[in-house]
């Protein structure tokens, strides 16, 4: 199924913009807002993880279905509506050129065809969605299948910047595609930097650090050099935030003024946490988030404290 054929919600990323959000309404601060957050569905990886097999397991994701079944109807169920939900990547198990990966797409696009339509789907890419080394080619799938692999948008005055972390880990197979987003992102930042934004946050899959800036090297976070040349970027353009996934468990920390925000996964825990999603305020001084089992939210909905730095002025 492309991603014309799955419907509306699949067809926001194109033009390194998200249409549901025109830009030249959404750029004025109107007060305070919130969005939900979720990372790796990643249909498959149960299965494979509790074989020991990650490389070719992942023949079955029926608990992977009804887990993000129950994500997008608890937050169908959420009033008001938040304003976007945003997949920070993996959405599948399956590397680009493995089975299962065309039957995984088409289970997890029928699922997410049933959000609110009112309720704009962001979708972030991940390692497993274009390969740890990508190519051209995956990313062309991947734009072919999901849409744009980085954009940026506005919604309520706020600078959102969704970004490809794999160009991050290895471009040895594709140095253009991230000169390409690397010259753009210069570009996007220098608006931020600017202050022409109330903040300006980033989405992206793997996290910069998990902990601390200074942590060693690590499968889940990004090189010393790499991770520590993109902080200080976006912290000189005014970025307040990065939020990831990757890790399948709730980590994260503060570098200078930048929250580095690690979620857990909707799909597989590969720790304590449960399966959940993140519920993300966004006022005029302050981003405020939190992690919510899925249970949580779809039995009880967002804590009153969150409700009501919306209604502040």
């Amino acid at each position: 199924m492309s991603a014309a054929e799955a419907g509306g919600v699949f067809r926001r990323a194109r033009g390194r913009t998200l249409d549901a959000f025109p830009s030249e309404k959404e750029r004025e601060w109107k007060g305070p807002f919130y969005f939900i957050q979720g990372a790796d569905p990643q249909f498959g990886l149960m299965k494979a993880w509790s074989t020991g097999n990650c490389d070719s397991g992942g023949d079955e994701w029926g608990q992977e279905i009804r887990l993000t079944e129950q994500a997008v109807q608890a937050v169908n169920k959420l009033k008001p509506r938040p304003r976007f939900f945003v997949l920070c990547g993996d959405l599948i198990h399956a590397m680009p050129g493995t089975p299962w990966r065309k039957e995984q797409t088409a289970d997890l696009q029928r699922v997410l065809a049933r959000l609110d339509s009112d309720i704009p789907l962001v979708l972030v890419s991940g390692n497993h969605d274009l390969g740890n080394a990508p190519t051209p080619e995956t990313v062309a799938e991947f734009q072919r299948t999901w849409g744009d692999d980085y954009f940026s948008f506005w919604v309520g005055g706020v600078l959102c910047l969704v970004l490809n972390s794999q160009f991050w880990y290895d471009a040895s197979r594709c140095p253009a595609l991230k000169q390409a987003q690397d010259q753009w992102l210069d570009q996007q930042l220098s608006v931020a930097g600017q202050h022409q934004c109330q903040h300006a946050i980033v989405f992206q899959h793997i996290p910069l650090f998990l902990q601390s800036i200074d942590e060693d090297d690590d499968y889940f976070n990004l090189t010393k050099s790499v991770r520590r040349e993109v902080a200080d970027k976006l912290i000189r353009a005014g970025v307040t935030a990065v939020f990831s996934g990757h890790y399948h468990r709730n980590a994260g920390g503060t570098y200078q003024n930048l929250d580095m925000v690690v979620s857990s996964a909707i799909g597989c825990q590969l720790g304590q946490d449960t399966h959940g999603l993140r519920v993300v305020v966004v006022t005029a001084e302050k981003i405020v988030h939190r992690y919510y089992s899925l249970d949580e939210l779809s039995e009880k909905g967002i804590e009153d404290d969150l409700m009501g730095l919306m209604k502040e002025k």
